[in-house]
Order: C-alpha cells, then sequence, then structure tokens
C-alpha cells in the first residue's frame, strides 16, 4: 500500500488552511469614500468660523481623497470634530488601518479608531455614536477610552501615567461608571511623526486586541453597554475614524472576518 509522505500531508494541509482562509476586504476602495458615511459635529475651542464653514459647504474638504506623490489616500483635515464611519456593521474580525499624521495642527494631534460603535451620530461628546476607542493621539496610540456607557475589563497595573494595561496586571472593569473610561497602553509603539503607522485591531467576540506597529499594547474583554444596573454585551458595530485637531492620511484600512484572536497576538 502507498503511502503519502509526510512532509507533503503537511504542505497540503497548509495549501487547504489558506485556501479556507477569508481575503481582505478593503474598506478605502483607492478612489473615493463610497461604504463611508460623513459626519460634522461640534467646533474646536477657537475655531467656531472652520465649523460653521463645515456645516454650510466644505463638509467635502474635512473627508476628501487627495493624491500624494502618485498614491490616492484618505485625507482628515481635523479641522472640526467630525466622525468618517463605515455604512456597514463588522463582527469577529481584524482590522488593519495604515495612517500618519500630517503638518496642520489646530488643537493637537488627536484622532481615533472608534469601534463597537452603535446609535446616532452626535450621542458621545456631541460628535460621535457612541463607541469604544483605539485611541490614535499622538503619544496616546493604542490607549483604550470608553466613550458613554460602554465597558470592558481589562488586566492593569498602577503606574505613573495611570491605570495601564499589563498581561500579569489585576482584572479591572472600567467605564464611567467604574473606574473610569480611560486604560493607558502597555508600551509606546508609535513610530515618529511622518512615519506611516500601522494600527490591527483584533476583535472576536466580546474581546479585544489593539496592536500597533506589530506589538500588542492592549487588551480588552467583556465589551459591553452598561444600562440599568447591568452590563448588556458589545460584540459588533461600525467602525468610525475622527477629525480631532490635527490632519492625518490615511493609506489603507481594510477588514477580514476571523474566528479567534491568534494565540500569538493575545501573550
Amino acid at each position: 500500500m502507498n503511502r503519502i509522505p509526510h512532509f507533503l500531508v503537511l504542505a497540503l494541509s497548509v495549501v487547504l488552511l489558506s485556501a479556507c482562509e477569508k481575503p481582505w476586504q478593503e474598506l478605502f476602495n483607492g478612489e473615493n469614500l463610497e461604504g463611508w458615511d460623513t459626519y460634522i459635529g461640534t467646533p474646536l475651542n477657537g475655531f467656531e468660523d472652520l465649523h460653521a464653514a463645515a456645516i454650510i459647504d466644505t463638509t467635502d474638504k474635512v473627508f476628501q481623497v487627495v493624491e500624494v506623490n502618485g498614491e490616492k489616500l484618505i485625507h482628515i483635515s481635523g479641522e472640526v470634530n467630525g466622525s468618517l464611519a463605515t455604512v456597514d456593521t463588522f463582527s469577529n474580525y481584524h482590522l488593519e488601518l495604515v495612517f500618519k499624521w500630517g503638518e496642520q495642527v489646530y488643537t493637537r494631534r488627536n484622532s481615533g479608531l472608534l469601534y463597537h460603535s452603535f446609535g446616532e451620530f452626535g450621542a458621545a461628546i456631541g460628535t460621535w455614536m457612541t463607541n469604544i476607542e483605539c485611541q490614535l493621539m499622538h503619544d496616546n496610540l493604542g490607549d483604550t477610552y470608553l466613550m458613554n456607557n460602554t465597558v470592558c475589563e481589562t488586566k492593569t497595573i498602577k503606574t505613573d501615567a495611570g491605570l495601564t494595561f499589563s498581561p500579569n496586571g489585576d482584572l479591572t472593569q472600567f467605564g464611567k461608571d467604574f473606574n473610569g473610561p480611560g486604560i493607558k497602553k502597555a508600551s509606546d509603539a508609535e513610530n515618529a511623526l511622518g512615519e506611516w503607522n500601522t494600527v490591527e485591531l483584533y476583535s472576536v467576540g466580546r474581546t479585544t486586541a489593539h496592536v500597533v506597529n506589530g506589538k500588542t499594547v492592549m487588551i480588552n474583554t467583556n465589551t459591553g453597554i452598561f444600562e440599568d444596573g447591568e452590563i448588556q454585551p458589545l460584540k459588533s458595530g461600525k467602525i468610525q475614524i475622527q477629525s480631532e485637531g490635527g490632519d492625518l492620511y490615511i493609506r489603507s484600512v481594510r477588514i477580514k472576518p476571523i474566528k479567534e484572536i491568534p494565540a500569538e497576538i493575545l501573550q
């Protein structure tokens, strides 16, 4: 009886697994903002005139596709608080965002990758849908911020920066009604200003992981909504990207379904 060599079995298994893996879905098509909604929220302090102009006739200036050195990029001006939000809702996914900061600063280089977003624009801080934030703010890239009544549990230790994610820390409940809405990243993995950063967001069930330039800096578990004294599970939602004080460029944003978060990400 002929037997298939062991190495051929392994090779065949790899091919079959690769064939079964779901492909990336490009959320930015490289040409326009099809598949996204835009919303202009509140003004930045001291820049009320820019807000008035954006409301009247320059919404496209806040969120637009531009060409830089022959490459099509999303440009977010940052001149007003605003939201670029997916039309679709997502759950159980791996998302990858590649972005860098521009040179224009109105208040500060601030933005966020807002996930598990739901409800109406303006519900959170007058501009955004209720959400959980993977912070994009310069020097805070990868932090968690819980808007409105969203909550999570995260392993943390006390540092000079505040309660900070640590795989070996104490499991702590976060949210505005618990230990506050903010959680600091484990370490700084941000590239220098003007360089591209790759932010990966893994979300499966009620667990999310923030990965910055290949380094896991945050793991949140038991994501939920605190209502009427009880925590309801929160496992899915739309994706929002903020305009919030400084201009930035997005080279790509893509997503693919996954069944589990890789073990090496959660270690």
